[in-house]
């Protein structure tokens, strides 16, 4: 491992992002809101940050090993964090505090999409700008963006490519070189983006908005430019857009890339996990609208619109908003909490555990029951007609595992700070699967919980991001030894 040549991507990479500052200065210049002053600062902190980083360290060149890139990945989207959050405390009237800022950063960084931000309608027009940016950057994962366009990363690219792309089996190129790989993916996400957008505004919103929405729908954030998010425009159109953007961005990215190449839309329905996603969205919709249906929480096309909206919504782990499902009757807003445990695809830009864990852990769970009744019999797993190999298994029961640990552990933490047990295993789960919301007193928003209790969930968002062993890796002896 050398700490030259780590040093010197990250400061490449942090002046890299320094960049996307540049866009929030334009967006303020137009609307005239003054903010310009405080990103120019937050791009001379981080540019000096960065040549301190780079300079001293630009001739080291050593090709990257896997360990050095769960610790450039791991490192880079700390760092990004933070200097993220500059911004935001640097806005005069409506600038947050450090923790606050922290934060809302990592919430958008990670595509959690949990807010501490009251009174968004009011925000400049470029904080709003930047909030969205931040999850849009964050979606497909900005290290991924950093291997496409940094040949100076080299063949070792791979190594942060399968630190970047969320879900256990992910070995697999779409095209021969990283590069091109990465490139491809970030063609998809861009196209998908723009198609987003152009149908937001055919839909009615103004260009700013649609904007905005399009970065955080593709990029299944949850962030949005209005307190009241979706639900703010009172559109079905809109709504219906929404959600059909959200299945798409939850299906792995690798099925957008074979469906473009070969102008054909079957393997989406030849995939056994966009399979199971699609039946599993369709299995809770139709629970959720028979049950506010049936309590009369809404009339018919209410209880459709809310239901439908809402479950893709919280599944995907995007968190937009129609309604507030907390106050619905009996086991929905705990139902539907929990469906973000499942979360989207691998290789897809939602959180949770990804549906290929979950329909692993399904499977071996069958396999075991079937050993009770045939103890000598040799059982495979299989994932369509493919076998898993056992390494695998193991690793998705190692995740599972250390998942719950890691849940248990920052559940308490919360806890301790003085937030009661709703609220803090809403808020917990919701960070760890980066989806937003949450119940109990953080169902409005995340301001009013201690700061302590904060930082425990920003390490929470940085987890699920990166997948857990991506960071937890970090605290092994053995990782660190030569």
């Amino acid at each position: 491992m050398s700490l030259r040549m780590i040093l010197r991507i990250l400061g490449l990479l942090l002046m890299m992002f320094s960049m996307t500052m540049v866009p929030p200065i334009l967006i303020s210049l137009l609307f005239a809101d003054g903010m310009w002053q405080a990103f120019a600062v937050a791009i001379g902190i981080t540019v000096a940050t960065g040549a301190v980083m780079y300079l001293p360290n630009r001739h080291a060149r050593k090709e990257l090993r896997t360990r050095d890139g769960f610790l450039i990945a791991a490192l880079f989207w700390s760092v990004l964090g933070l200097f993220g959050s500059l911004p935001l405390m640097l806005t005069g009237a409506t600038a947050l505090s450090p923790t606050d800022a922290v934060f809302e950063s990592f919430s958008g960084l990670t595509t959690t999409g949990a807010t501490v931000i009251t009174g968004i309608d009011f925000l400049p027009k470029a904080v709003l700008y930047y909030r969205q940016q931040l999850q849009w950057l964050g979606g497909m994962g900005i290290v991924v963006l950093a291997v496409a366009i940094l040949p100076t990363l080299g063949v070792g690219g791979m190594a942060l490519y399968r630190t970047e792309i969320p879900g256990p089996l992910k070995d697999s190129k779409l095209t021969p070189r990283i590069t091109e790989t990465a490139k491809a993916l970030w063609y998809i996400y861009a196209s998908l983006t723009i198609a987003c957008m152009l149908a937001y505004m055919a839909a009615g919103m103004d260009w700013f908005d649609a904007l905005g929405h399009s970065f955080s729908t593709v990029a299944i954030g949850g962030f949005s430019t209005h307190d009241a998010s979706i639900g703010y425009f009172d559109s079905a159109a809109i709504e219906l857009i929404c959600t059909g953007f959200l299945v798409i961005s939850a299906f792995s990215f690798s099925l957008h890339f074979v469906a473009w190449r070969q102008r054909s839309l079957l393997h989406y329905f030849q995939d056994p996990e966009a399979r199971f996603l699609m039946l599993f969205l369709l299995g809770l919709t139709v629970i959720t609208v028979l049950s506010l249906w049936l309590t009369d929480t809404y009339g018919t096309e209410l209880g459709l619109r809310h239901g439908l909206f809402e479950v893709v919504s919280v599944a995907t782990t995007a968190g937009f908003a129609v309604a507030d499902f907390s106050t619905w009757p009996g086991a929905l807003p705990f139902l539907l909490f929990v469906a973000a445990f499942v979360g989207g695809c691998s290789g897809s830009t939602g959180g949770g555990m990804k549906v290929i864990r979950i329909i692993l852990i399904l499977k071996q769970g069958m396999r075991e029951v079937t050993r009770l009744i045939h103890p000598n019999a040799v059982i495979t797993v299989k994932i369509g007609k493919v076998s898993v190999p056992d390494g695998i298994a193991q690793a998705v029961w190692g995740f599972f595992s250390a998942y719950v640990m890691l849940f248990f552990l920052m559940l308490v933490g919360v806890m301790a700070t003085g937030v009661d047990q709703v609220t803090a295993w809403s808020t917990v789960g919701s960070a760890l699967n980066n989806l937003g919301p949450a119940l109990g007193e953080a169902s409005a928003h995340y301001g009013n919980l201690p700061d302590l209790a904060k930082w425990i969930l920003v390490i929470a968002m940085l987890l699920g991001r990166l997948e857990i062993f991506t960071v937890l890796v970090l605290f092994t002896p053995a990782f660190w030894r030569k």
